[in-house]
């Protein structure tokens, strides 16, 4: 263990007009306050591993609500590296302060690096690492979102033993890396269920670069238009799943999750009597800025 841990919970979640499914939900939001969730999980033996190498700064990619972008910064002022941002965006520049994101971020010592899209788009070429390299010098670099092999390796410690019981574990997807995870740990009798965020059929080709198992399928009727869309439905859902559970939800990727598997449920689109492990992977932080938001949109908040 890099740094303390708060111990995840499967949690019972009740479902409406007396399901005979039983759905649960792993807390991981829960195991830390700002590296939470599979954001620890990706960046445990990715920061083991710069530790060994002798590195002592920590360069990562992110948006201006990443979620990915708060772990690194959080952890690398925990542990003592230094952390720098390359953020999508010229134009948050200067914009730091308003954003609830990037401004944690800084508090925490993350020095920031902002390019326009077009250069970010480039992010993973020689050329652009290389420009890098000749500002920062020396420095452990870890991908956007966290997703590598060791990052994998994180996640597959997502499950336990207890969670062998279950019949699916569902979670949202972004970068592929936390599915993966749990695909390479499930048992084959275990099928696994993602849930995209993001629009596009290239998540297919890079989970399976990851997974070692075939147990695993995409349900992508639930992104809400792209990454980081949402709509008033959405919303209702997750003040009403609060409200219900005592769990909030993130917006960007649990919420919709949640959301999907509900329907799914209603469908029936599970045998009866089937056990449900969804699993929570943080990312609470990012409910204040997608409120700053939606009420620039006029939209209710989450709550």
């Amino acid at each position: 263990m890099i740094f303390q841990l708060e111990n995840s919970v499967n949690q019972r979640i009740s479902l409406p007009n007396n399901s005979d499914i039983e759905l649960y939900i792993k807390r991981e939001d829960a195991i830390h306050s700002f590296v939470s969730g599979n954001k620890y999980r990706k960046l445990k033996y990715n920061l083991i591993e710069a530790e060994k190498l002798g590195f002592k700064t920590l360069l990562t990619f992110g948006g201006a609500y990443s979620n990915h972008i708060v772990a690194v910064a959080a952890a690398g002022q925990i542990l003592g590296f230094n952390t720098i941002g390359v953020i999508r965006g010229e134009e948050l520049v200067d914009k730091i302060e308003g954003n609830p994101t990037l401004s944690y971020a800084k508090h925490c010592g993350m020095q920031f690096k902002f390019v326009s899209r077009e250069a970010y788009r480039n992010k993973t070429s020689d050329d652009f690492l290389n420009y890098l390299s000749e500002e920062f010098q020396d420095f452990y670099t870890i991908p956007e979102g966290g997703t590598n092999t060791l990052a994998v390796k994180g996640c597959e410690e997502i499950l336990t033993i207890e969670d062998e019981s279950f019949d699916y574990i569902c979670c949202s997807v972004g970068t592929g890396g936390t599915i993966s995870g749990l695909i390479n740990r499930s048992n084959p009798n275990q099928q696994i269920l993602g849930f995209p965020a993001l629009k596009g059929d290239f998540l297919q080709q890079d989970i399976s670069k990851f997974a070692t198992k075939m147990n695993w399928k995409l349900t992508s009727e639930y992104h809400f238009g792209g990454y980081a869309k949402i709509n008033a439905d959405l919303i209702s859902f997750i003040n009403t799943f609060k409200s219900e559970n005592s769990i909030a939800l993130d917006p960007i990727y649990t919420g919709k999750m949640m959301f999907g598997l509900f329907d799914l449920i209603e469908k029936n689109q599970f045998p009866k009597g089937s056990k449900i492990l969804a699993i929570h992977t943080g990312g609470l932080q990012g409910i204040d800025g997608m409120n700053v938001n939606l009420k620039k949109k006029n939209l209710p908040l989450i709550e």
